[in-house]
């Protein structure tokens, strides 16, 4: 089992993990799931997590004193072990890839996200707890939520017995990872095409259709339209 940890002010909006593979993965006891608001952290009678950038600029900073307390209440006063990683959403973080996420799940019990807002969290907070910064990619979200979402998704979903293997073997950046190819930054293994019914789907007066090689019923030829076509991203 991982159990995950994440450091939000708003646990409400993950209830997207009470559905589809990730509640299902929780109620097996594959993955545990727990949410420290840093607010409950905070001692002055506001509750503030917030305030102003030293130096000036716009936005508010998440302050560090009530993000590193409730870090610690997880630890309970003990110190973190090799099992453990800690890790800030951030958009001036290290790439989030499929191989971190193969990595994370084979290597860490209990993973602790630490979900930023606003302008950003107070970079005493990395250095403190010696956390990893991670982004999920070259864009920037309103928060780091969804990005904690999109970590504890791809990580859980590689626990054995999570999804079946076959479904895993089949997808975009598997071929990729399994050989541990190193290839330009632009180029990822991605799944082959996928159609369904029906065989003819007319659309706005265009009409379009299912490959005629995926109803020939030859599998090797399949087999082979789809290896031509993995790997190529649709014009």
């Amino acid at each position: 089992m991982i159990r995950f940890h994440i450091v939000t002010l708003f646990p409400e909006n993950f209830s997207y993990f009470k559905h589809s593979v990730i509640g299902r993965a929780e109620k097996r006891k594959k993955i545990s799931v727990q949410f420290h608001n840093p607010r409950d952290f905070a001692e002055d009678a506001h509750r503030t997590t917030d305030d102003k950038p030293y130096g000036g600029g716009a936005g508010m900073v998440m302050k560090a004193e009530p993000i590193l307390r409730a870090v610690g209440r997880i630890f309970r006063g003990k110190k973190p072990d090799a099992k453990t990683k800690i890790a800030l959403l951030s958009a001036k973080g290290k790439p989030f890839t499929q191989k971190t996420a193969s990595d994370w799940a084979k290597k860490y019990a209990r993973i602790i996200l630490i979900s930023g807002r606003y302008e950003g969290i107070d970079e005493r907070v990395a250095r403190a707890l010696h956390a990893e910064e991670i982004s999920i990619g070259p864009y920037v979200t309103t928060d780091g939520d969804v990005a904690s979402m999109v970590v504890v998704s791809s990580v859980s979903r590689l626990i054995p017995g999570v999804i079946a293997c076959e479904s895993l073997a089949e997808e975009s950046h598997w071929d990729f990872l399994l050989k541990n190819e190193k290839k330009a930054p632009d180029v990822r293994a991605l799944e082959y095409p996928h159609y369904t019914r029906p065989e003819v789907l007319i659309w706005k007066g265009k009409t379009y259709r299912v490959p005629a090689v995926l109803r020939s019923g030859n599998h090797t030829k399949i087999k082979a339209w789809r290896h031509a076509r993995a790997g190529k991203r649709p014009s």
